[in-house]
Parts: C-alpha cells; structure tokens; sequence
C-alpha cells in the first residue's frame, strides 16, 4: 500500500497483511457480523445459510477463477451501502475502480472466504448482472458454450448444490487450454527443426558442387606444377655446371686472400701497441677519477651530517615526545564506524545490477555477453533477429556511457543477415561451425592479460565456474537486463 493512502482505516491493513491474495483458503476468518444489527438496516437481506453439500475448508481455486472472482466482487462491493460492507473493506470501496481489485485483492479474498454474509450479498448482485448466465449457474447448471472461468466464478458466489464440481470442472479446462497451447506450441518448435534441417542439407549440397570444383582445379594445379618441376630439373643441372665454374675462381680468390691476410696481421699488430697505450692513459684516468671521487665522498658525508644535526636539534625545539598512537589507528576507527555499508557491498548477487555497475566502473573493463542466453530470457517471444537487434542496440548504449569495451558473442556458423549496424564500442561474434558460443566466451577470457577486469554475463552455472576460475566477474543475465532497462 502506497504512503500517500490515507491512515485512518487501519483494520484493511491488519487484514490484507494477513491474508495473501494467491490462495482464498489462507485467509483467516474475520469474526461473524451481528445479524440482527445488520437487520435493521436492510430488512430485506436474506438469512445466511450454510452452503448445501459443502465442508468448511475451501477449494483450491485456479488462478484465472480466483482473479475473476476478486474482479467480480471490486465491482460490486461499490453498490452495497457502507453499513453492509465488512470494516476491512470500507477503505477498498474508496479505492478507483482499476485499482480495487488490484490492492484490495487480498482484504476481498479474506471475507469472501471467512464472511458467508458478505458473499450471499456479493453473490446477489453479481448473479442478477449476469442475468441467464447467473440464474443456470444459481440453479446447479451450466450452459455448454459458457465461459468455464465466468461459471466458476459464479459458482464460487452463489454456491449452488455442486458448486465444488462447476470449480474443479474448470479448473480441467483452463488446464486443457494450456495442454493444448504446449502442444501447438511443441508442434510449431517441430516444423522450425525440420525447415532448419532442409536448409542445411541444401548448404551441404552446395557444399559439395563447391568441393567437386575446387578438386577439379587442384588436379589442374598439379599438372601445371609437374611441368614446373620438370623446369627446375633443368635449371639445377644449369646450377651445377655453374658451380663447378666458380669453385675454379674461388681457388684462385683464396691465394689473393692469403697475402691479403698477411697484411693484415701486420696491421693488427701495430693496433695493439697503440691499444696498450691507450690502456695505460685509461689508468692514469681511472686513479684520477678515483681521487675525485674520494673528495666528492667527503663532501657529501658533512652534508648528511649536518642535515642530521640539524634534524635532532628541530625535533629539541618543538619538543616533540615518542608516541604509542599510529596513522593507521585512525584509519581502523574510522572504517570500524561504518560496517554495514561494507556488509551491504558485499552481499549483492549476480543478478543485482548495482553489482554490474560498480564492475564497469572499474578502468579498463571488457564486457563479455552471452547473446542468445541473454535474449531468449529477457525477450525469449521475438525473433532471433529481433532479439539481436534489441541487445546490439543496448550494449551500444553502455559502451558509449562508460567507454568499456563490450563483444557479444551468438551462436552459428554461417552468415546471419539482418545485423543492425555494430554500435562503437561493440564488437559481434558468431561461433564457427560445430563450436558453440559458451566455447568462445572461454577462449576471449583466455586471451585477456591477468590483471585485466573482465565482466562475462550469463545465466550458464557452466560458463559462470569456468570464468571464474581464469579470474573474470561472473554475472546473470537478470543483472543486464535490469541495467537495459533502466538506461
């Protein structure tokens, strides 16, 4: 119940906190209304009766039947005069039409199970605006072309003599209904399997014309690079006789190399009597650097002495005494103050999108998606190609406010027409053929350096532990969807 509801009718909220709206039976019974006080008010009320045929506990009602009912009796309760109305219910009668049934649901619940009273009175109203439909269901019958969910309802009220049997007989009804939706829906899943299966046989007929042409010009190849061959046979026999030719001028380069070598060592000799001279200026250096260096040393030990002298004289002045007290003494008492914000930080789940804010706000994130493990739970009823088009134009919009590199990885091998536009900042992957994206998803975590903040969203407990373990912040596809929709 909003804040702004007026708090003068507290008993509605003691009620409804009690009663939860998904089962009628676990309401608890308000006390009986004073029938002859009520009688002077409206004298032409009925005596409350017990239901022919029935027990005290309560049916379990299918959820289509309980919400008819509670919308049966939103309606009506507006017509009853307020003396007639149980006090729990008076401040739902004030409520707009649209938003009784909604909020008041679990107060109505509560009486129509606990007040009989209450319920022939809504009953009353409720079968005489149904006009044939309430007098057959009043009388213990129900038209073959009703609505299950209207008798049921109206049984429910009125409880007739085989009340129970008009519920239960629409409770199987509204579950055939679905039975059927499964089956149209398992039927539908079949066809789409089988024109998938079609179009692949028709890729791998394709694909082998393609391999039946491609054997055809690699035979061709093969021809030309026999013929190849035989050319390089000839060029080789040309090769050696170039060799022996050269093995000829190479003997005679070999004595102009001898008397060259000879000069040389002459040469190299004359090198290393200057290189022994300069060796010993390079002694008479070093000892003159060394001596420097000695001065240097002097100079910088009085510096530091004087420094440190200075220190302990400063520390004599202003009279500064040991202290047991340390900076990070400070630092405890002030995070000692505040342990449940820490608390609250840490407990947030996967799927908490606060989490997922705070991880790509980290510097540098790569967000990593799993495409169709995000889709097919957000917005499973569009097409793939809908579905892609949705989360590639999302994922856009957080690269661009958080400057984060984002790659979404789908399933398939072959080329996927329909693809909106790549956002900046997003980059799209399909896995090869016989791969699966779950696969890909390892190999890009893989790939990242250690150190770097990697986010991988997927509700997979799989994918989820095999990230982890290479140090990646493992999220539910819940946490993104929020995030989705709220940006």
């Amino acid at each position: 119940m909003p804040h702004t509801e007026p708090s003068d009718d507290q008993p509605y909220e003691k009620a409804s906190a009690g009663a939860p709206a998904e089962d009628v039976r676990q309401a608890p019974a308000p006390p009986e209304p004073d029938v002859e006080a009520n009688a002077g008010s409206d004298k032409s009320e009925p005596d409350v009766e017990a239901d022919p045929g029935s027990d005290d506990s309560e049916p379990v009602l299918p959820e289509p039947v309980r919400q008819r009912i509670i919308t049966l009796t939103a309606a009506a309760i507006s017509t009853l005069p307020h003396d007639q109305l149980p006090s729990p219910l008076r401040r739902v009668a004030k409520f707009a039409p649209n938003r009784r049934a909604r909020l008041g649901g679990p107060a109505i619940a509560s009486q129509l199970a606990g007040d009989p009273l209450f319920r022939q009175r809504i009953s009353g109203r409720v079968t005489a605006d149904a006009a044939e439909l309430g007098a057959a269901v009043t009388t213990g019958t129900a038209p073959a072309a009703a609505d299950p969910v209207e008798v049921a309802a109206l049984a429910y009220l009125a409880r007739p003599a085989g009340w129970r049997e008009l519920v239960e007989a629409s409770g199987a009804a509204v579950r055939a209904e679905a039975d059927s939706a499964m089956i149209a829906e398992l039927v539908r899943e079949s066809e789409q399997r089988a024109a998938r299966a079609e179009h692949d046989r028709s890729l791998a007929r394709a694909e082998v014309e393609k391999l039946r042409d491609e054997m055809s010009r690699v035979r061709d190849e093969n021809g030309k690079l026999r013929e190849e061959v035989r050319r390089l046979k000839q060029s080789v026999r040309e090769a050696t006789a170039g060799q022996q030719r050269s093995s000829e001028l190479l003997a005679t380069e070999r004595g102009r190399a001898t008397r060259a070598a000879a000069d040389h060592d002459a040469e190299l000799r004359r090198l290393r009597a200057r290189l022994a001279e300069a060796e010993d200026a390079m002694g008479a250096a070093r000892q003159s650097a060394k001596e420097a260096r000695s001065v240097d040393d002097a100079r910088l030990w009085l510096l530091l002495e004087t420094i440190s002298q200075a220190a302990v004289g400063l520390r004599r002045e202003l009279a500064l005494e040991p202290t047991d007290v340390r900076p990070a003494d400070f630092v405890a008492g002030a995070d000692a103050a505040q342990p449940t914000a820490v608390a609250a930080a840490r407990a947030r789940d996967t799927d908490d999108p606060f989490r997922l804010d705070e991880l790509l706000a980290l510097p540098r994130v790569h967000l990593i998606v799993d495409g169709y493990n995000v889709t097919k739970r957000g917005f499973g009823e569009m097409s793939l190609e809908q579905q892609r088009k949705r989360l590639i134009t999302g994922l856009g919009g957080i690269a661009a406010q958080t400057g984060d590199e984002v790659t979404v990885v789908f399933d398939g091998a072959e080329r996927v027409h329909g693809l909106p536009p790549t956002p900046r900042g997003v980059r799209v992957l399909f896995s090869r053929k016989g791969e699966i994206a779950d696969e890909v998803i390892r190999r890009l975590v893989r790939a990242e350096p250690g150190g770097r903040p990697l986010v991988v969203v997927s509700s997979d407990r799989e994918v989820a532990d095999s990230v982890r373990r290479h140090g990646a912040y493992p999220m539910g596809a819940d946490a993104l969807l929020r995030r989705l929709a709220r940006s």
